[in-house]
C-alpha cells in the first residue's frame, strides 16, 4: 500500500476514475484544499511526478484496479 492511508487510497481510486480535485472533494465531502494536500502526499509516497503517473504506478503495483463502468 506504499504506506498510504485509507483516505489516500480512496482519493487515488477516484483519480483513476478521472475525477478532478473539485469533484473528489464533492464526492468525499471534503475541501478541494484537503484533496490537493492528499494528492501531494500520494505523489510523494509513490514517487510520481503527476496524477497520471501515480495511477500508472498504482496499477502496476496492484494497489488499485480499474473499475468496470
Amino acid at each position: 500500500d506504499a504506506g498510504m492511508t485509507r483516505r489516500e487510497m480512496e482519493i487515488l481510486r477516484l483519480i483513476a476514475r478521472g475525477l478532478s480535485n473539485r469533484d473528489i472533494g464533492v464526492e468525499l465531502s471534503i475541501t478541494e484544499g484537503t484533496v490537493k494536500w492528499n494528492v501531494n502526499h500520494i505523489l510523494s509516497k509513490l514517487d510520481a511526478q503527476d496524477r497520471t503517473q501515480a495511477v500508472t504506478l498504482a496499477l502496476s503495483r496492484g494497489l488499485i484496479q480499474l473499475e468496470n463502468p
